[in-house]
């Protein structure tokens, strides 16, 4: 039986690749998979049992709530939007997450809100400066063409986000060589 199972703390291609790996070690039919969701041939409730240790074994959950599955959809959609630079948002966040999502955006905003006790906008922008760090680190880009891979409107709106998310500025960040990058999976 093809069965589907949403994955929490699934936040970048290397997770799809370990778990790919691991799955398919374990002689587990793996049908497809994407961030936050694996789809399997399920032959008997061993191979469901092996899919739990596997996770848990590298740090993901099964999740099994519909909140929880919300929630791990609008993270994973977040952090697809911030894959490819530059950020390029033709419409609202809402309007984005309700039509990729298939669901009303109140209902996804309250279940967020609730589950993660923060809104969607500041998770994303903690996302947002949590890319400004790789982009620092990464010293390709002066820190207006960072803010205008990220749609920043202004360096000077990027320079008050990140000071307030790090009680650093974006210099200091720089300057200091060291990697206080904080994993996806542990953004809240």
């Amino acid at each position: 039986m093809v069965k589907d199972f949403y994955i929490k703390n699934m936040v970048c291609d290397r997770c799809i690749k370990v778990l790919k790996n691991e799955i398919e070690a374990q002689e587990i039919t793996l049908k497809a998979i994407e961030l936050g969701r694996i789809q399997l041939e399920i032959q008997t409730d061993n191979e469901i049992d092996a899919l739990k240790v596997i996770l848990e074994s590298n740090g993901f959950e099964l999740i099994d709530s519909t909140e929880d599955k919300i929630t791990e959809q609008v993270k994973v959609q977040l952090i697809k939007i911030l894959d490819s630079l530059p950020l390029e948002l033709e419409e609202k966040l809402s309007t984005y997450l309700s039509k990729n999502m298939g669901q009303d955006y109140s209902k996804i905003s309250k279940v967020f809100s609730f589950t993660e006790g923060i809104t969607i906008e500041k998770y994303f922008i903690k996302l947002k400066i949590e890319k400004v760090k790789e982009l620092i680190q990464a010293q390709e880009n002066n820190f207006t063409e960072i803010g205008q891979l990220l749609d920043y409107s202004h360096i000077n709106h990027l320079s008050r986000q990140f000071k307030t998310e790090t009680g650093l500025s974006l210099t200091q960040y720089r300057l200091q060589h060291k990697n206080f990058r904080n994993p996806l999976d542990q953004i809240v």
